[in-house]
């Protein structure tokens, strides 16, 4: 579990995993340079499984490849401090996993909450085989980051590419495909929370030059530290909090038309966005397309998902 200034979650996120009916684990959590309570929060829990390590601020690529380096076990469950596991979640990824050894990475569906805890929508990976997620295109990601279970050995061998600022799982899988099989449970396994300070900002709102460089990256299976900086200036250029903010809104506002129909929600969260951050025309269209009939808006939908 990474965590950076994640104080507002982390402790639900910590009871979540000492609450699993799997009960042999350890649980390290890589501090990432907060500067709030998190690491007070931490202390709070007086749990032997819990292994705490703090490092200066590098990002989640960085910490991720220092939990590699101290983790003992041979699977890695991943998880961030702003989530929540259902209690069983370690026990059925680690069955799977035991009685399939030749599967290297297990992920699962989510159920998806906003900053205050409260249910968005149940998303089911449209991938779940082996042989979906090797024929998938690159360009696609096939696994909720938070959501897997992978062997250690092959994934240390790769480790995270500290480069590929938001997509640093992304270049991981496509890195792993020939290492071995991988999976999806399309059962939810934990709640991710959705909120402005931990958001990844939706890619259509990030610059044409971020795309390129990035599906540069995932094409070519790497990424330079020349790109990686631009980036990384991109990303810190729009982490600006109004900028997140309306993201965050935006991003409710689309699961409220497309995946939990509720156009009320949607246009709500929709306002909210348009006043945080005015000129963005997509977010109009947005806010037009949820005073459609409902079968139109389904058909828009799927004519989105195909192009994708």
């Amino acid at each position: 579990m990474p965590c950076y200034n994640a104080a507002d979650y982390i402790a639900d996120a910590i009871q979540s995993v000492l609450a699993q009916t799997f009960r042999d684990f350890e649980l390290l959590i890589i501090n990432d340079g907060s500067t709030d309570r998190t690491a007070d929060l931490v202390a709070s829990f007086q749990d032997k499984r819990i292994v705490y390590m703090e490092q200066a601020q590098q990002g989640v690529g960085a910490a991720l490849n220092e939990g590699l380096k101290h983790s003992r076990a041979e699977y890695i469950a991943r998880f961030d401090a702003d989530d929540i596991c259902t209690p069983d979640r370690l026990e059925k990824q680690f069955r799977f996993m035991r009685s399939n050894p030749e599967f290297i990475v297990c992920g699962s569906g989510a159920r998806y909450i906003d900053n205050d805890g409260n249910y968005i929508y149940t998303y089911c990976p449209p991938v779940l085989t082996n042989e979906e997620i090797q024929a998938q295109s690159f360009q696609k990601c096939p696994f909720i980051h938070a959501s897997v279970m992978y062997k250690k050995g092959p994934v240390a061998r790769i480790g995270y590419n500290i480069h590929a600022h938001s997509f640093e799982d992304h270049l991981l899988w496509l890195k792993l495909k020939p290492e071995g099989k991988m999976c999806n449970l399309p059962e939810p396994l934990l709640h991710v929370r959705l909120n402005p300070g931990s958001l990844t900002m939706d890619e259509r709102k990030r610059s044409g030059e971020f795309r390129r460089i990035k599906n540069r990256a995932l094409m070519e299976r790497d990424i330079n530290i020349r790109n990686g900086t631009r980036l990384h200036a991109i990303i810190s250029y729009q982490n600006r909090s109004s900028e997140k903010e309306s993201a965050y809104y935006s991003l409710l506002a689309k699961k409220f038309l497309w995946n939990n129909y509720d156009p009320s929600k949607a246009r709500m969260n929709m306002k909210k966005a348009i006043q945080l951050h005015a000129f963005d025309p997509k977010d109009y269209g947005l806010l037009f397309i949820s005073y459609l009939p409902e079968k139109m808006i389904k058909h828009l939908y799927s004519l989105i998902v195909s192009v994708r």
